[in-house]
């Protein structure tokens, strides 16, 4: 039986466990089970890997009063480093869970059919079925992208997206003509903000990224107004210099991804009335503990600069702004140019994962659960 075919309205599948079936065609694999990743031992400091996560396999579930979905992508993002740490929410020998998006395979709530995108925080389980109490948190993607463009459900049109679009429009809240600086600018969220920054808002932009490679990238494909290669500066005095060097009278505002000598460079530069929103600080997640910043509140005063930390979920869940379809308005409009990072099968989430750490993604990290699809819905 191949689900998605007309083969599938005369399935009993809300009454009986398939024990063999073809998910999805193009996938090539025929799914006697259900696949999920297990966090194999907690890690409170030092690089995750592969060596961290397994795969387990379960019998394919039955429907009860809600879903039964088929994850396509599953998210590898810098924040679930700390959630692998001892006292977390995911711990040793259960279940991984992150962002993922997916397609419904069989529905018993009337919001949802056959074949409709979404995208969710969910176990990576490639096929499970959800409860009907739990399906407040689902997003519905379909007429909004194609299933050959579900990788978006987990970037563009997922936590990445929303807080690029939150940290602008809810936090720094960018006037035409104003400076921006953003680190982690090959990345994820960071490659979003600085475009929506400048194709949205009208801003001049200034990028942080690792090597000349990924400068160059974010330059010339984001559309970057300059670049500093952290990899040159060996201090926060090295950085100083750098950003004075592309921005003379300094910045309006300060996207925050990476921390240490970013964020104290930042401050230095920062003008009065000046912003800076916090989102992450990946440069200290694989830390035991993450280490201080110096920030002189006094300099603040006077100035009348803000400094405020953030996450997405007011904008992702859609009790503020209008993510989802402005996001997508933009991305018909080429004012967004999507950058993703391919990892294939469940097996490589903990290559893809450890790759945030090292610099070796550009974009967004997106692990396709069975590889690379071929069949449209």
């Amino acid at each position: 039986l191949r689900l998605g075919s007309s083969a599938f309205a005369f399935a009993p599948w809300f009454d009986l466990r398939l024990p063999c079936l073809q998910v999805s065609e193009g996938f090539g694999k025929l799914l006697k089970m259900a696949r999920t990743i297990i966090l194999k031992n907690n890690l409170d400091a030092g690089m995750p890997g592969p060596e961290h996560f397994e795969i387990v396999e379960s019998a394919l579930p039955v429907i009860g009063d809600g879903l039964l979905v088929q994850l396509l992508t599953i998210s590898a993002d810098p924040y679930m480093r700390n959630r692998i740490r001892s006292g977390s929410d995911m711990q040793a020998g259960g279940p991984v869970s992150g962002f993922v998006s997916g397609k419904v395979l069989a529905s018993k709530v009337p919001e949802w059919t056959m074949g409709d995108l979404f995208g969710a925080m969910l176990p990576y389980t490639d096929i499970q079925a959800v409860s009907a109490k739990d399906l407040q948190g689902f997003r519905k993607l379909t007429g909004l992208i194609s299933e050959e463009q579900i990788s978006f459900g987990i970037g563009v049109l997922g936590m990445p997206g929303s807080t690029a679009y939150g940290g602008l429009s809810g936090i720094l809240q960018p006037k035409k003509g104003e400076t921006l600086w953003v680190s982690g600018a090959a990345g994820a969220v960071g490659s979003m903000v600085g475009m929506i920054a400048k194709n949205v808002y009208g801003c001049t932009v200034i990028g942080s990224a690792g090597g000349p490679e990924k400068c160059k990238l974010v330059m010339e494909r984001f559309g970057f107004d300059h670049c500093i290669d952290y990899k040159t500066c060996n201090s926060t005095k090295d950085m100083i210099i750098a950003l004075r060097k592309v921005s003379p009278k300094g910045i309006d505002m300060y996207f925050e991804n990476v921390g240490g000598m970013h964020f104290e460079a930042a401050m230095s530069c920062l003008r009065p009335q000046g912003r800076i929103a916090i989102c992450g600080v990946i440069s200290g997640y694989n830390e035991a503990r993450l280490p201080p910043n110096k920030i002189n509140l006094g300099n603040m005063i006077y100035t009348a600069q803000r400094v405020e930390g953030f996450h997405c979920g007011p904008w992702l869940s859609g009790q503020k702004g209008h993510f989802l379809t402005d996001m997508a308005g933009w991305i018909k409009a080429g004012k967004l140019k999507v950058e993703e990072t391919f990892y294939d099968d469940l097996h490589s989430f903990g290559r893809a994962f450890q790759d945030l750490f090292t610099g070796g993604n550009t974009g967004k990290v997106v692990v396709r659960v069975s590889g690379k699809p071929t069949a449209k819905l």
